[in-house]
């Protein structure tokens, strides 16, 4: 992965960078550095999730309450009733973290698990133990199934949650191992309070055992049909054990053919599979255009598939290579050099080359030999040059991301339900594809994930690129009667993304209208009709960071799933649960923590609970055209730029 920032902590910096700007941004703490690992980079951008909403109120310029990890106290959330901290917390002073995300009747559940441990029979919460006994009460709950509410609800936790402690490799062989064990006994030593009645007898015990791995299976389908490629022999394995050990336990035959059919699945695409990921090469969201894949829907990525991608040159000609998402750096390089071997414009091929990331604004960010699957790092109007290391202070960006100049925008020629409908459709078709997982892997791993978080990575590229549409568009706008004209759409288009209840669109739309180069244009603001100004302060208001971000929470609350969240708040507060509680004290894992975690991210999966209503009802030229524009935006993301085009419409002195 890169040395460079992520998307979204590029994004922070340059919102940083125009706050400070503009003489609003009070006490804000940017990113200065790209040093450190990808993931403490990544958490500590997120847990700085500031800048996503615009600090000072436009009526009086002062700073609002903004919360923050790394400089403020934590909010004071209830302490659930009953609930004892498995472990001590470290970083906020606080035995408790609760969700921010989560509603007052969700978080009503997070006090719910309570297990019935061997021998005492009574209710007590599941304390901190190693991952290996960790697994053991899981195996033990599944088996008795004693409460079957809080036995699927630790399930789940664990399979949600698993990939912090323990490694798939060393889960797998647990699995195996206690299938194959032919007496009562457990795996090691017995711990305390179990018991004789702790031992499980033979068939419970591998039903259990396939219970648990219907479920893994199940969890994690498409990430380990992805790697089928590379020895994923575990069902396999399994399935060979289990059908030896049917004569002696004839119970298990359904859950044997069911375990063959997850073999097959895992292991044997079917030819119509084969064929349509042979002949897929999709291209990204800016990095290779081609008006036929914008307008198919949007699939998952995973690792293997494969991508075309433009790499730069020092005078800006490019070689187009197709590449697997996940390949190396290394990689790279090298089907570039291909390239540029039998390239006319290159009579000489270049010595040592590096890969590096060139942002409209001219950052550059150096990649190693080593990283992965760097193409969704890429920020909105970032590029990837290959060059000599002598040549790298001679990297500019493209001519395109620098000159730009007004023109008449084709929005003008869209309906505002037009746009809002292809909005949601896209910010739903993307929301679709991120695995659960991804979240975990995002926040607890960074670049170390066994799984990486393609997907997430996107959607996160799709709030930033909204928001900086909304303030090209406008920028570029150089009649006043139409730039009004615009942010009376824009609005609308808010507007109507909340009624469909998608609050990515939503409010990366009012941010975009709260970015300081629109912000300042007074004219164009003043001549806003009364009843837009009114709508906006409203938007503006649910934006508000105040007590935690409390307008946006209430206004989620009131939703009833599907919806379309703000993803990066989502992230701001994983990544506080994350920072502000250890997940390990010595060798024990501190499971309390891991059950909260698993439930901000099943809140994931009620937003995603059933299909997103959305209203296409117009013609099907017109709606062709908006699709095609809302997917492949033109954006300038480079806020110095914006700011010179904003001093050009309105000068400081009007």
């Amino acid at each position: 992965m890169p040395a460079g920032m992520k998307p979204l902590e590029k994004f922070l910096k340059k919102q940083t960078t125009a706050l400070t700007r503009a003489g609003g941004f009070v006490g804000g703490v940017a990113d200065k550095t790209s040093s450190g690992t990808g993931s403490s980079r990544r958490r500590a951008s997120l847990s700085r999730v500031v800048p996503f909403f615009r600090e000072t109120s436009p009526e009086t310029g002062l700073a609002r309450e903004v919360f923050s990890p790394d400089t403020e106290d934590p909010p004071s959330w209830p302490t659930a009733t009953g609930l004892v901290p498995a472990a001590p917390c470290g970083g906020s002073g606080s035995g408790d973290v609760r969700s921010p995300s989560l509603s007052s009747d969700e978080q009503s559940s997070e006090a719910s698990l309570v297990m019935e441990t061997g021998g005492g029979g009574g209710g007590t919460p599941i304390h901190a133990d190693t991952p290996d006994n960790l697994t053991l009460l899981m195996l033990d709950s599944v088996a008795g199934k004693r409460n079957t509410h809080c036995t699927e609800t630790l399930l789940d936790d664990f399979m949600l949650t698993h990939p912090i402690f323990l490694t798939a490799e060393k889960f797998q062989q647990f699995l195996l191992q206690q299938f194959s064990l032919q007496t009562g006994g457990q795996v090691g030593e017995p711990r305390e309070g179990r018991g004789g009645e702790g031992a499980l007898d033979g068939v419970e015990r591998k039903k259990a055992v396939l219970s648990v791995t219907f479920k893994y299976l199940d969890t994690f389908r498409e990430l380990l049909q992805e790697e089928r490629e590379r020895s994923n022999h575990f069902p396999q394995d399994l399935y060979l054990c289990a059908v030896k050990e049917l004569s002696r336990y004839p119970e298990l035959v359904e859950d044997v053919l069911k375990l063959q059919r997850w073999t097959e699945i895992l292991h044997c695409p079917s030819e119509e599979e084969k064929e349509s990921r042979k002949k897929q090469v999709r291209p990204l969201f800016r990095h290779f255009r081609r008006i036929d894949a914008c307008l198919q829907p949007r699939e998952a990525f995973r690792g293997s598939d494969e991508i075309f991608c433009r790499v730069y040159t020092p005078d800006h000609s490019y070689v187009t290579i197709r590449s697997r998402l996940s390949c190396r750096v290394a990689e790279i390089l090298a089907l570039v050099r291909e390239k540029l071997q039998y390239s006319e414009d290159q009579p000489v091929l270049p010595g040592h080359l590096v890969l590096v990331a060139v942002t409209s604004a001219g950052d550059k960010s150096v990649f190693r030999p080593s990283d992965e699957a760097v193409f969704t790092t890429l920020g909105v109007n970032t590029h990837l040059f290959a060059c000599e290391p002598s040549e790298l202070d001679s990297l500019l960006p493209l001519p395109e991301e620098i000159h730009w100049s007004p023109g008449d925008s084709k929005l003008h020629d869209m309906s505002a339900e037009e746009v809002s409908n292809q909005l949601v459709a896209f910010d739903w078709e993307l929301f679709s594809c991120v695995h659960e997982v991804e979240f975990i892997c995002y926040v607890f791993h960074g670049e170390q994930s066994r799984w990486r978080p393609l997907n997430l990575e996107l959607v996160l590229q799709r709030c930033s690129e909204v928001q900086h549409w909304v303030a090209t568009e406008i920028l570029q706008c150089h009649s006043l009667p139409k730039r009004v004209q615009l942010l009376r759409k824009f609005i609308k288009i808010a507007a109507l993304c909340k009624q469909q209840q998608d609050l990515l669109s939503f409010l990366a739309v009012v941010l975009g209208l709260d970015n300081p180069a629109v912000n300042r244009l007074r004219l164009t603001w003043e001549g806003l009709p009364g009843k837009f100004r009114k709508q906006f302060q409203q938007f503006e208001s649910i934006a508000d960071p105040s007590r935690n971000h409390k307008s946006y929470r209430d206004l989620v609350s009131s939703l009833r799933p599907p919806l379309i969240p703000f993803t990066p708040l989502l992230l701001k507060d994983l990544t506080f649960l994350h920072e502000s509680c250890k997940s390990f004290h010595g060798d024990l894992v501190n499971f309390e923590k891991m059950h909260k975690v698993a439930e901000m991210v099943r809140t994931v999966r009620r937003y995603r609970s059933g299909q997103l209503a959305l209203d296409q009802d117009q013609a099907p030229s017109p709606a062709l055209q908006t699709k095609a524009y809302v997917r492949q935006l033109q954006v300038i993301d480079n806020q110095n730029l914006l700011f010179d085009l904003s001093v050009k419409l309105e000068p400081r002195d009007t």
